[in-house]
């Protein structure tokens, strides 16, 4: 194979699409559950249930906007080390999932320690899940790979 033919594999794709970056927990309680907020209506993907976060805004860290969107979120307040990267996700958002296409690159910590109990502040459902029962809930694109890791964790 020529050598410039094998650079255009090993070229990096480009979507074209703008770069959202977001940083999730899977909060698991003392029982081994884990915590899905349900997306509000009025929101895109309303009604679909995700791990809690949000996006990470300019100058924070992944960690820093976790701490802040839970508490924003959820009511709870944790430390960064209470928060152990787990795994990430990286999916497209194109019509007809959301209104505006964007690229998504989800970074997923694990949770075992946080002060207060959760509330949803935003007016959607909250839930504790058991590990075996994450994939009975309609999810984001980029949320449902996530789950294996999980379930290979606990």
């Amino acid at each position: 194979m020529p050598i410039i033919e094998a650079n255009r594999m090993l070229a990096p794709q480009r979507s074209g699409l703008p770069l959202v970056l977001v940083s999730a927990v899977a909060l698991i309680d003392t029982d081994g559950r884990v915590l899905l907020a349900q997306r509000p209506a009025g929101k895109s993907m309303a009604g679909l249930w995700e791990f809690p976060g949000g996006k990470i805004e300019a100058g924070e860290t992944p960690e820093a906007a976790l701490i802040r969107e839970l508490n924003e979120e959820l009511a709870i307040n944790t430390a960064a080390s209470c928060l152990a990267p787990l795994s990430f996700a990286s999916h497209s958002y194109e019509k007809p999932d959301t209104d505006t296409p964007f690229h998504l690159l989800m970074m997923l910590f694990v949770c075992r320690r946080w002060q207060g109990r959760p509330q949803s502040v935003e007016g959607g459902a909250l839930k504790w899940v058991r590990p075996q029962q994450l994939r009975d809930y309609p999810m984001p694109a980029a949320d449902i790979p996530l789950i294996a890791a999980l379930q290979d964790l606990l």
